[in-house]
């Protein structure tokens, strides 16, 4: 009895850290996120979902994949790792050191890159937009030259994110995300008279200067007195760096060229496709980023620590939680935008040149995204398992593995279903891989049964499936109450389902005891609100 009470104040606590770190991320998240669906909002208002916005996405596309091929990859898999380990076992002088050769050899490689991409702007349109028309085509292209910039400043940004990781500082990057979206909105409202669409590409760099500018002060000084230029490449970290990205580069490659193609591919559905597809994405975004990412990336330097000391109960124990957390929130986020996806989409993206055809297609699309949207997010604390083990050729070598998943699915959808059959496929590559990664981990750090998995999905999922019934039951009630569609009548269908539908999902997921509710309940006392109030954290 005492060494199962040792367990569970072991599991509270581990629960209670991972919470803590989380939830100053998934503040970031929420401001992020509310953001985002400002500025798609500025967006479709101002633009629709035309062919314009279209090419926009494509020029939008180039940056976000470089970065998450370049940096982004290499953030949790290899710089925080290394870092890390600087941090714990070495002086602060090797540490800051190691950090200044990265940064270095970041900003003259991406600032050569961006260079070529200047140059090759055209080639790389037709790449990702190829079926759209010649004059849409030229759009992309002088769009993807006015981005160019953003490339190199988000790179240093993940550089400094990777750092303040290492250091368990997360309120500044937590709302670098944030301030992006802001670049975007105000060059979309100050500069859409004069600039057209081009106010947004303006913006986007904007916002990548904002989101690198947002966590200098999380050095403390240190910008100038501990960093220096230094193109060190014999450095041992900066080797070490290398050995472990360099397994997952293949995946990273083959998952950016599927990115390209499924651009690509789209463009040749109707030049509106990408934009459908972009706006359906951005509202996947919002939980999983709240959810997954957030708690991912508290886990990571959880489980890299447990890891390096081979404490392999604390970390199947500490996955286990992670994991636990993720499915008890993203189970019945899924579930109310799968019923509410045509009057969330009315509300946010229907007005000024948004019609109601483009709200029938994007939530067409948003529903074939939320089949794949549980295993996304149970994908993400998964991989970071891995990363935290410093294996990452297994996530790369199955990345390959979905991404064919993907093309052997996109391929002969596409002609009968469109962009539909795209979505599909995207849904059918998440999914395989996070049931691979799953099996591979079980076999390589041993069972998680016994710490409550799925307990806590049958709890979770049975009172989703309460929670979606009683929420469409609200919603279509007030529908025919209210009959209209004003903002105001769209605003009350959406808030009061919406509400009804959390009420119900939390009555029941406490009342069936789920230790995860204390936990998020701890998140949102101790740092969510904290954070608001100005408390530590």
């Amino acid at each position: 009895m005492e060494g199962q009470t040792v367990k569970g104040d072991a599991t509270t606590e581990a629960g209670r850290g991972i919470a803590g770190a989380a939830g100053i991320i998934a503040l970031g998240n929420v401001v992020s996120r509310i953001l985002g669906l400002v500025r798609v909002t500025v967006i479709a208002d101002l633009f629709g979902a035309t062919g314009l916005v279209s090419a926009y996405q494509i020029a939008a596309t180039v940056p976000t994949m470089i970065y998450d091929l370049l940096i982004g990859g290499m953030l949790s898999s290899a710089l925080v790792p290394v870092f890390s380990e600087y941090a714990a076992a070495r002086t602060q002088e090797e540490l800051w050191r190691i950090v200044s050769v990265v940064l270095s050899l970041t900003a003259v490689g991406l600032g050569l890159f961006a260079v070529v991409l200047e140059l090759l702007a055209p080639q790389v349109a037709w790449l990702l937009g190829g079926g759209l028309e010649a004059e849409l085509q030229a759009v992309a292209t002088t769009s993807i030259r006015i981005v160019v910039p953003a490339v190199l400043l988000l790179g240093l940004s993940g550089v400094v994110t990777g750092l303040l990781y290492t250091l368990k500082c997360f309120t500044y990057p937590a709302f670098g995300a944030a301030v992006f979206n802001v670049g975007i909105i105000l060059g979309a409202l100050l500069l859409s008279r004069p600039l057209g669409i081009y106010s947004l590409v303006i913006g986007t760099v904007l916002g990548a200067g904002l989101q690198l500018a947002i966590q200098l002060p999380g050095l403390k000084g240190s910008l100038f007195t501990r960093l220096s230029f230094s193109f060190d490449l014999s450095h041992p970290g900066l080797r070490r760096i290398a050995l472990l990205y360099a397994p997952i580069v293949l995946g990273l490659v083959i998952s950016q060229v599927q990115v390209a193609i499924d651009r690509n591919l789209a463009s040749r559905t109707g030049e509106q496709s990408i934009a459908w597809m972009q706006n359906a994405t951005n509202l996947i975004q919002f939980p999983h980023g709240l959810v997954a990412v957030a708690i991912s990336l508290a886990v990571l330097p959880s489980l890299s620590q447990l890891s390096a000391t081979a404490d392999w109960i604390g970390y199947r124990r500490t996955l286990a939680m992670g994991l636990r957390m993720v499915v008890v929130l993203i189970l019945p986020a899924t579930v109310g935008l799968f019923i509410m996806a045509k009057p969330i989409i009315a509300l946010i993206f229907e007005h000024g040149a948004f019609t109601a055809y483009d709200t029938t297609w994007t939530a067409l699309a948003l529903r074939c995204y939320l089949l794949g949207l549980v295993f996304a997010a149970v994908d993400w604390p998964l991989n970071y398992a891995f990363y935290a083990r410093q294996d990452t050729l297994t996530p790369a070598s199955v990345g390959v593995l979905s991404v064919f998943v993907y093309l052997m699915v996109a391929l002969p959808l596409m002609k009968p279903l469109g962009m539909i059959g795209l979505v599909l496929a995207d849904s059918a590559k998440h999914s395989a891989h996070a049931l691979t990664m799953l099996v591979l981990l079980h076999r390589r750090v041993g069972s998680l049964r016994g710490h409550g998995m799925g307990a806590t999905t049958f709890k979770a999922a049975l009172a989703s499936a309460v929670m979606g019934a009683l929420t469409h039951w609200t919603m279509t009630w007030l529908q025919g109450l209210v009959n209209g569609g004003k903002l105001w009548s769209k605003l009350v269908v959406v808030g009061g389902a919406g509400l009804t539908g959390l009420i119900v999902y939390g009555v029941l997921i406490t009342l069936m005891g789920v230790e995860e509710v204390k936990v998020v309940r701890e998140m949102i006392r101790t740092r969510l609100l904290g954070s608001l109030t100005g408390g530590k954290g």
